[in-house]
């Protein structure tokens, strides 16, 4: 019997020791994949004599080095989708993207957001990602630079959920007045706000929101646009001409909504302008 209890105990330790040095191997093996992936990504792809055009053999073979080495790279998975995000190819990009998500939720599930809202106009997605950003992380998240109040006003307002649009829009711009002062809040804040109350009826409202973007910004087309709009319906046609003549101006002089991929929320063009111009002309 102690014969075998002993033979038993140096089976049993030295399956345990074998099987500890094992797993403490693949543990190093794993971390120095795991660095190596961070300096490829991080020097090679990012920082060796110019970044990598983005879609080209170079920066996805690139991409897909470092997720052989460590799969669970999240900004990696993101870079690797973004080409099939500009070239409009969803069912590529999105499998990707969800990828950053799995691994890093409190960086790209906002990002995903404004994804969805930016690219597809999928309102109620983007409200979602936006609304898990809260419970992610203590404090406001700010995708593309605008925080997810400011996304989630522009997407309320893709649903004509008109309430809900405006209250997200004063949140946010009482925020970043309290922090840094309304001449630092963005023009489109004060944009989106207006048409949510230009398309509510209240005309008075929007006027003050256009009024800001003439105060702290000069020159808008899209603004200038929407202020003769609601002059027209206060029966100022006169005033709403000589708005549009500037909001013409300001369109030629590329002071308007742009966007490099995408068509942005209530974008306008000349056209919309001069039809409108030639609706209140005698």
């Amino acid at each position: 019997m102690d014969k075998f209890l002993r033979l038993f105990l140096s089976v049993s330790l030295g399956l345990f020791f074998g099987t500890s040095c094992q797993d403490t191997s693949q543990d190093i093996l794993d971390e120095e994949a795991r660095k190596r992936s961070v300096q490829l990504f991080e020097t090679e792809f990012h920082e060796n004599k110019g970044y990598p055009l983005q879609g080209s053999p170079t920066a996805m073979i690139l991409l897909d080095s470092v997720l052989k080495l460590d799969s669970s790279h999240a900004a990696a998975w993101r870079e690797i989708s973004v080409p099939y995000l500009k070239r409009g190819m969803p069912h590529e990009w999105k499998p990707l993207f969800d990828k950053a998500v799995q691994y890093h939720p409190e960086v790209w599930q906002p990002w995903r957001g404004y994804l969805y809202l930016m690219f597809y106009r999928d309102y109620k997605k983007a409200i979602a990602d936006f609304n898990a950003s809260d419970t992610l992380t203590p404090h406001i998240d700010y995708p593309q630079g605008h925080s997810v109040d400011y996304w989630r006003g522009i997407a309320y307002l893709g649903l004509k959920d008109f309430e809900n649009s405006i209250a997200y829009f004063n949140k946010h711009i009482k925020k970043e007045t309290e922090d840094t002062g309304e001449d630092w809040v963005e023009l489109e804040a004060f944009l989106y706000r207006g048409i949510a109350y230009y398309e509510t009826g209240n005309y008075r409202e929007a006027i003050t929101n256009f009024d800001k973007i003439k105060l702290h910004f000069t020159s808008s087309a899209e603004g200038k646009y929407y202020l003769a709009k609601c002059l027209f319906h206060l029966g100022k046609t006169e005033e709403a001409l000589s708005m549009l003549n500037e909001a013409e101006s300001d369109y030629k002089n590329q002071l308007r909504l742009d966007h490099d991929y995408v068509e942005m929320p209530y974008q306008m063009y000349l056209t919309d302008i001069m039809e409108l111009k030639s609706s209140l002309l005698p």
